[in-house]
């Protein structure tokens, strides 16, 4: 049986849904959505970190980059556990307000 599956978050960025096509045993279950922070440092100093956790994984930076990813990840866990919360439960603007609090920001681009 083939089904087509539907995410709400693009890993392209493009806006859009990713859409894809799988073949299934069991097309009827609904599949638990699951999300990841990923931390990726580009400094280094010579050595490869890579620390996961049940909810992320951070790759790479120098040992402060790398400490400082750990920290943040620790303390955005804390607030969701705090909000009784997994992280694949909240919406991208409570995600948001957590990740302000911990002092991370939203990169945006200028456009021309």
């Amino acid at each position: 049986m083939i089904s087509q599956l539907k995410s709400s978050k693009n890993p392209l960025g493009t806006g859009r849904p990713a859409t894809y096509r799988a073949g299934m045993a069991d097309a009827g279950q609904k599949k638990k959505r699951k999300a990841l922070m990923l931390g990726v440092g580009l400094d280094s100093d010579g050595s490869k970190r890579i620390t996961t956790g049940p909810n992320f994984a951070l790759v790479g930076g120098s040992q402060e980059t790398h400490e400082v990813m750990t920290e943040k990840v620790i303390k955005i866990n804390e607030k969701l556990t705090a909000r009784g919360k997994q992280l694949e439960e909240v919406s991208r603007e409570e995600f948001d307000d957590i990740a302000h609090s911990v002092g991370l920001r939203r990169h945006c681009p200028e456009t021309n």
